[in-house]
């Protein structure tokens, strides 16, 4: 069992944290003990993060230094939890304008362009958690041999639906934002939509998978 530390984050919070790797089956296992704490009555807000789990308490002079011991023994005891999963497929368009930051990765990870975009594609990704902005999917299960360090100098807007990577990670931005991963291609889905209902269309455990368009691959 991973190690895991719980620490207090401010006045009302408290963070249990996984010791590295991340794998889907720690996830699962903080997707299950968010499940339970919603359950108890000091606890207002659960965040799950990847290999973290961030809890929001109601009244923390009484129960702060109580939450760590009991989110310490929690997770101990937890059970991984699988949710209701759905596959979903995301036409892409790699490379060119959709994707500028291809050949940077190509050169960096010494393939081709279009193997790049063959590794990147060949994979059924997973949903591990929902963050940075609404919608933004942090997805488990890049190819090693695509890990790429972010850019050097970030960039002052990345296009809504810009797929990328950042070490170890991919995903895709929802909204237009400042960003410093690695920009590979452009999804034709959208990610968040504010005024339908769930406005965000991907969640934790949805299986991801990325399809090639035509258009634009090296």
């Amino acid at each position: 069992m991973q190690r895991a530390r719980c620490y207090l984050l401010g006045e009302r919070t408290v963070v249990l944290e996984l010791d590295p790797p991340v794998s889907l089956s720690s996830q699962q296992r903080i997707w299950g003990l968010a499940q339970r704490l919603h359950d108890r009555p000091e606890v207002i807000d659960v965040v799950p993060g990847m290999n973290n789990i961030t809890v929001v308490l109601s009244d923390p002079q009484q129960t702060a230094l109580d939450a760590i011991e009991w989110l310490q023994q929690w997770w101990e005891t937890s059970e991984i939890q699988v949710p209701e999963s759905r596959l979903i497929d995301i036409p892409v368009v790699y490379g060119g304008p959709a994707g500028p930051d291809l050949d940077e990765v190509a050169r960096h990870c010494e393939m081709s362009a279009s193997q790049v975009v063959e590794c990147h594609s060949a994979v059924e990704y997973v949903v591990y958690f929902i963050g940075f902005q609404p919608g933004f999917p942090y997805l488990g299960g890049l190819d090693r041999r695509l890990y790429t360090p972010r850019r050097a100098d970030p960039r002052l807007t990345v296009p809504a639906g810009s797929v990328g990577i950042g070490g170890a990670q991919t995903g895709i931005y929802p909204l237009a934002t400042p960003g410093g991963w690695q920009l590979i291609g452009q999804a034709q889905t959208t990610l968040f939509t504010p005024d339908q209902q769930p406005p965000v269309l991907l969640r934790p455990g949805d299986r991801v998978r990325f399809v090639p368009q035509k258009e634009g691959v090296c």
